[in-house]
């Protein structure tokens, strides 16, 4: 369970102060030794990335080859103070994300180790901006998303988990959480098995997984509609990339306060850790590598959708 870590970040985060530093501190408690903080300012306020590294037993900080993931918490802001009051929906990608932090650290504190690295990245924003969306406001960012990809996206990383809000949206009408296909260097790759099964064994139920198009794996900027920003990581990386969209039955504003559940976003960080613990160990694979290279040599490189293009 990872309850008790969701309700801890929470109350950490949910403040109209809240910053980098005050979660590194609570972090700390669990006994997180590698933090990074880096303060950006950009036109509509500043923010505070947050970049946790748990190193495993085989891990490559350690000199060996276990995989490492990337696990990142996307969002525009924890709040959108003073035009709301409290934490919105858009923050569950790091609320998630640092939880999920908290809950390895406490894993080894109990001697149990992951085999592979983990790096945790997302921000602490609690008064970003707004912006119009269809068919429902979005949170917006200080910082633009080449920082935000910069900040969060290191070519350390083996594979990464992107990890959003979904709820401002019409094509997924379900309460809890789904993810995506793989996306690989401009590809949209067959739906990992693995993560389906890991999906069903931590919620007990049929796996749900979202639809995504080509246009949604392109980088913001080019004029173009997209879902919302959970395959953004995907325009800065060759890794691949699989999104865990935190989705509802209905549509809902990023900027709704209120809007967070407790036991959809536990039973979200429950799969996030189950993936790392078999990622590491080589049991979990995003693609397939062979099939991956068969499409190239078929149809060529795709990289030419990870840019804005002509």
């Amino acid at each position: 369970m990872v309850l008790k870590q969701i309700m801890e970040v929470y109350d950490k985060i949910d403040s109209s102060d809240a910053n980098g530093q005050k979660v590194k501190e609570y972090l700390e408690t669990y006994g997180a030794k590698y933090i990074e903080i880096r303060t950006f300012s950009g036109d509509e306020g500043e923010t505070d990335f947050i970049r946790i590294k748990i190193p495993g037993q085989k891990g490559k900080s350690k000199g060996m080859d276990a995989p490492t993931l990337g696990i990142l918490g996307r969002l525009g802001g924890i709040g959108a103070r003073p035009e709301a009051i409290g934490m919105v929906s858009d923050g569950d990608g790091a609320l998630i994300a640092l939880a999920v932090a908290s809950k390895i650290l406490d894993m080894q504190n109990k001697g149990d180790y992951l085999d592979g690295d983990v790096v945790i990245s997302t921000h602490i924003c609690p008064d970003a901006p707004t912006q119009p969306h269809k068919p429902v406001s979005f949170m917006g960012s200080p910082v633009d998303m080449a920082t935000v990809n910069k900040e969060e996206v290191s070519g350390e990383l083996d594979a990464i988990l992107s990890i959003d809000t979904t709820k401002g949206n019409r094509i997924i009408n379900k309460n809890g959480f789904a993810i995506s296909p793989t996306v690989k260097e401009g590809y949209i790759l067959k739906i990992s098995d693995d993560l389906l099964d890991i999906m069903e064994y931590t919620t007990g139920k049929l796996p749900v997984v979202f639809p995504i198009t080509t246009q949604d794996i392109t980088p913001y900027g080019n004029d173009i509609y997209h879902l919302n920003s959970i395959l953004q990581p995907a325009t800065a990386t060759s890794s691949p990339v699989v999104g865990v969209a935190i989705t509802t039955e209905t549509t809902v504003p990023g900027c709704a306060t209120g809007a967070s559940h407790p036991l959809d976003v536990e039973q979200a960080a429950r799969f996030v850790i189950e993936v790392a613990k078999q990622y590491g160990r080589g049991n979990c694979s995003f693609y397939n590598k062979k099939e991956f290279q068969r499409l190239k040599e078929l149809y060529g490189s795709m990289n030419h959708i990870q840019t804005l293009g002509k």
